[in-house]
């Protein structure tokens, strides 16, 4: 089973580039350990293609190499703070408009051009951190991303909720991100808890008898 995981520099967290097998410090290592753990008879091919600094045209510009060339069973996608930060920090803006369309284009084309399950995650930014600025332009992709969900997502999660929830939970809320954009290890690890148990489902759907030695051609040693 190949899964490949698409994004900015939350998804990329340290990855060597040089080394394709590499997946980084974030929530893609905790996500792919507990996975290996849960499956032990499971073939994964596990693929990191994170960029930090990375907006939706980014991920538009390469869709072919980083995703539909791998022919993947599983695409998670994490993207969107990038399209608000360029705003107030290279004063290039992403509008709403341009950001559904690139979106919904990467969307369509994963639909179309492969067989694989979209996961896709809400971009997230926490209260109090020095980026309250921020909000309006976020939450306006945010919207977004929740209606695209509704239309191409196979599971949807809504991180800015979550992660807005386990701070109420923290009287230090840098245990979750230093800066409220870039996740801490609790906060790369509440990543990875909700993305498995999506998984999971997902996983269970592409080959339901995977334990079973049911023979189906997902690339599971089941046989």
């Amino acid at each position: 089973m190949k899964i490949v995981f698409f994004g900015d520099s939350v998804t990329d967290c340290n990855r060597v580039y040089d080394d394709p097998t590499n997946l980084g410090e974030g929530y893609v290592k905790y996500t792919t350990e507990s996975l290996l753990q849960s499956f032990d008879d499971m073939d994964f091919e596990f693929i990191n293609r994170g960029i930090s600094g990375n907006r939706t045209c980014d991920l538009l510009a390469r869709l072919d190499k980083d995703v539909i060339e791998h022919q993947p069973d599983i695409v998670t996608i994490l993207i969107g703070i990038n399209d608000t930060w360029r705003k107030f920090d290279m004063n290039d803006p992403t509008s709403a408009e341009q950001f559904r369309s690139n979106y919904e284009t990467i969307l369509k084309r994963i639909k179309n051009e492969t067989k694989a399950k979209i996961i896709m995650m809400e971009p997230f930014l926490l209260y109090g951190m020095g980026m309250d600025h921020f909000r309006p332009d976020l939450n306006e992709k945010i919207d977004v991303v929740r209606q695209l969900a509704k239309e191409y997502a196979d599971f949807f999660i809504p991180l800015d909720g979550i992660i807005s929830a386990a701070c109420v939970e923290y009287d230090d809320q840098t245990v979750l991100s230093a800066d409220g954009i870039h996740p801490a290890d609790e906060g790369k690890k509440i990543i990875a808890w909700h993305l498995l148990q999506v998984l999971y489902d997902v996983i269970a759907d592409v080959c339901p008898e995977c334990d079973c030695g049911c023979g189906c051609d997902c690339g599971c040693d089941c046989e």
